[in-house]
């Protein structure tokens, strides 16, 4: 909303000395978005004056066509003798009144004027556009033509008002009063302190059954409807110079007297309002909703399919304009033609909501719907069309019809009930009763009782409609710049759990590791799961599907963090980055058995333990997991070494960091799922309360899985249930007890079948050394039927044994060597090599 500070200062007197800035920070302070304050006129200097135009000489042998010309300016130039200028325009003719600047004079831009010497001739001035003087569009695009009763020499800039001060406001959608002068000069008086003129304060005589019939079947969309008659007017009536510059400086283009004023009224009040041509105009206008699939042609030439929630203006013949929106082009004020004498005012007040979905509806955003949809004053509809009629009356020789037509649906003001203290409480500041009250009575609201105040909210405050409302008021209007600046004091709390410990350690662990963190959207297609090559009974297959996805190509909240970080490898290869470890800790999502309704919780208190626990079963299981995945060279080659591709094995490790992170061992032996490859897969499991669970998988991936989602070859990955894990930890890792007694090293190579995995024998030598064993460290495998046997394979391990009371023997040592070997015999048939 653009307001000038000429026209506001009509409303409220505010200190001559005042200038734009300092009201913007009034506003401001109050409330406003005032976002800048625009200088008009700004390095403008004289002489500027109006001139009539002698003579007119074409000039040829030019590309474009010139003009030199003869001006009386009176006085203005000092001697009286006409003003010779040359002029490249041609909407105007001799005799006209113009706009001229003379020799001396700088218009806006730093643009100094002086005599100079162009197309033979030599020109002492200028005759001036609207775009040269800063006045915005008005529509003719071209020299300023003035009507002929101004007199010849008088000072332009005064005439014209270039020089005020334009308030930019950026209106919020609660504050639709704000998109008015009439609004803003309230807000300003408040600020100031000061009385309001209130323009919408008119003698407005009482309806009667001699108006203009108006038939309203809607009153839920249309609950007030006031409809004016003004015959007589002069067609060839234009709009006077301090209406035209008032238009454009609150940003709006000048059309036509009649509608000229309309505008400038509903800028004044903030009711649209709309004038129709009554000769066009048949029958009754009615006010109703739409017929599905019905045409109207609007004033912007466009014929648009009406919905049937759209709100109509219409006729015998049918549609005549968009409630609240556009009128028809039927029944449009031609200004061209010059024949229309009498015009229908329409004031009207239509359904927010209503008004909001038609102009989104038709994508026909327009001044009238902007304030609709924002909360326009109904009780102001009678002013604002008593002030059109006024005004086409002034100006356009009309006369006023003695009819009167008001449609109203009744309606109660609207009351709140708040306690006195109640913006106290919310600001944490002790106003009092006697502030709250004023204040809202400034807002323009009736306020009764004591230590609980019954508030009749204003009509033109529609967005008033609880308790906090009303003490928002209060309190921007105290000034917010008021409320002491406070540090909430929160009670000490117990730190983070045992879970957030061990999420965050984990997360560390990884990242120590060389994993970065590459979070993901929990959202997937089950077209994944076919990808992954998952059984059409894995359970990973049930999901969630959203009401509302964000894309209809992921529809459901995932099972697995895997998708998500395969993506994240994919696009990172994709763009250069071959040397890849991701990781992500989050929550995966799996239907319950039994579905249940969600319980609204209550807002007016604390929902309860079995209320939120009732909740709580209504949520899908959600347990946390950890993932990784890798690509590339694991360790990069250099003048330190070769360097080595990742492999399954680094997936595995990474879950064993896991597990060290928990305090827990973890089982890994051969397994087969999913979009793991069958050969190169290691299926994890922990121990709880003595039974033994699969938390998870790692390795290699499948060949063909990688294929199909365009990975890199030998990409491997991980991922395990942590909320498992937690259960099988031993709570926060203790630190080991650090031994001074020597450590004593001996390796074993024990030869097995190919089929018996290393997890197996390491198991069996880890029972049987004992707890003299500190480490156990497979270092060789080795294969060759030749010095081995037929399927056969040989394992290399360094045990480290050590006291923590004396120094081991080698006796001891060896002993428990061959207990180990023993064991790993007996259990897993390993023979010792050599």
């Amino acid at each position: 909303m653009r307001v000038p500070l000429s026209w506001l200062r009509e409303y409220v007197d505010l200190p001559a000395t005042e200038t734009g800035r300092d009201v913007q920070a009034k506003l401001i302070s109050v409330g406003l978005e005032v976002e800048t304050v625009e200088q008009l006129g700004d390095g403008l200097k004289g002489p500027l004056v109006v001139g009539k135009v002698l003579t007119i000489e074409e000039l040829e042998g030019f590309k474009k066509p010139i003009r030199f010309c003869t001006v009386d300016v009176g006085q203005a130039n000092g001697t009286g003798e006409p003003q010779e200028i040359v002029c490249g325009a041609r909407n105007f003719a001799v005799g006209d009144k113009v706009v001229v600047v003379l020799p001396g004079a700088v218009l806006p831009g730093d643009f100094a004027i002086a005599a100079r010497k162009t197309y033979g001739k030599t020109s002492h001035g200028m005759i001036c556009s609207g775009d040269e003087l800063g006045m915005g569009d008005d529509g003719s695009h071209g020299i300023i033509v003035l009507p002929p009763e101004h007199e010849v020499g008088t000072d332009a800039i005064e005439l014209l008002q270039l020089v005020d001060e334009v308030l930019d406001i950026a209106v919020t959608p609660d504050r639709g009063y704000a998109l008015s002068i009439r609004g803003v000069a309230r807000e300003t008086a408040t600020a100031y302190g000061l009385p309001l003129r209130d323009p919408a304060l008119l003698d407005v005589p009482q309806p009667n059954a001699f108006g203009y019939p108006v038939q309203v079947s809607d009153p839920m969309g249309c609950d007030r409807f006031t409809a004016r008659t003004v015959t007589g007017l002069d067609p060839d009536a234009r709009s006077p110079l301090w209406l035209t510059r008032r238009l454009q400086k609150a940003g709006m283009r000048p059309i036509s007297l009649a509608v000229d004023i309309t505008n400038y009224v509903m800028l004044e009040l903030g009711q649209p309002l709309h004038a129709y041509d009554r000769s066009r105009v048949q029958g009754p206008i009615g006010v109703r909703r739409a017929e599905q699939g019905e045409k109207l042609t609007t004033l912007d030439g466009v014929k648009r399919t009406l919905d049937a929630e759209d709100l109509v203006i219409t006729d015998d013949r049918g549609p005549i304009g968009l409630a609240g929106v556009m009128g028809g082009a039927n029944t449009e004020i031609d200004d061209t033609e010059g024949t229309t004498t009498e015009v229908v005012v329409e004031a009207a007040h239509f359904d927010a909501l209503s008004i909001s979905r038609t102009a989104r509806r038709h994508k026909l955003a327009s001044e009238a719907s902007k304030r609709f949809e924002r909360g326009v004053d109904p009780q102001a509809a009678s002013a604002a069309a008593q002030r059109t009629v006024d005004l086409l009356v002034l100006l356009a020789g009309g006369t006023a019809d003695a009819g009167v037509t008001e449609v109203i649906a009744p309606s109660a003001p609207h009351t709140i009930t708040i306690p006195a203290d109640h913006p106290d409480k919310v600001a944490g500041v002790d106003y009092g009763r006697e502030t709250v009250v004023r204040r809202l009575q400034q807002v323009g609201c009736d306020v009764y009782g004591q230590d609980e105040l019954i508030v009749t909210v204003p009509s033109w405050r529609p967005d008033l409609t609880d308790p906090n409302d009303l003490a928002e008021e209060v309190i921007r209007l105290e000034g917010y710049e008021n409320l002491p600046s406070t540090l909430p004091k929160p009670p000490a709390g117990r730190g983070l759990t045992d879970r957030q410990r061990l999420h965050r350690r984990i997360g560390r662990a990884l990242a120590g590791a060389g994993y970065v963190e590459a979070p993901n959207y929990p959202f997937i297609g089950e077209h994944v799961f076919d990808q992954f090559g998952l059984t059409a009974d894995d359970p990973n297959r049930k999901v969630v599907k959203l009401v509302n996805p964000l894309s209809d190509e992921e529809p459901a909240l995932r099972t697995t963090l895997l998708p998500g970080l395969l993506g994240a490898l994919r696009r990172n290869d994709g763009r250069g980055s071959h040397d890849l470890a991701l990781f992500e800790t989050g929550l995966v999502f799996h239907p319950r058995e039994e579905l249940k309704i969600a319980v609204r919780l209550p807002v007016d208190r604390r929902p309860t333990d079995e209320e939120i626990a009732s909740l709580t079963e209504a949520l899908p299981v959600q347990p946390r997991h950890a993932a990784v995945v890798l690509a590339g060279a694991r360790e990069q080659a250099g003048w330190w070494g070769k360097g080595r591709p990742s492999d399954w094995a680094d997936a595995v490790e990474a879950a064993r960091v896991l597990a060290r992170e928990a305090g827990t061992e973890l089982v890994v032996r051969g397994g087969q799922y999913g979009p793991w490859h069958p050969g190169r897969c290691a299926e994890l499991a922990v121990v709880v309360e003595g039974v033994e669970q699969v938390i998870g998988y790692a390795g290699e991936l499948h060949p063909g899985v990688l294929k199909t989602l365009g990975l890199p070859a030998r990409t491997s990955a991980m991922e395990l249930d942590l909320d498992v894990l937690e259960l099988a930890s031993s709570g926060v890792p203790k630190g080991p007890k650090i031994s001074t007694f020597p450590v004593a090293t001996q390796d074993v190579a024990l030869v097995v079948d190919v089929a018996v995995p290393h997890a197996g024998v390491e198991a069996a030598l880890r029972e049987g050394a004992g707890e003299l064993l500190e480490s156990i460290r497979l270092f060789d495998v080795y294969e060759n039927a030749a010095q081995l046997g037929e399927g056969k394979k040989s394992l290399a391990y360094a045990l480290r044994f050590r006291a923590a009371d004396r120094t081991l023997t080698v006796d001891e040592a060896s002993a428990a060597r061959d207990a180990a070997v023993s064991l790993a015999a007996e259990l897993t048939g390993a023979v010792l090599r050599g």
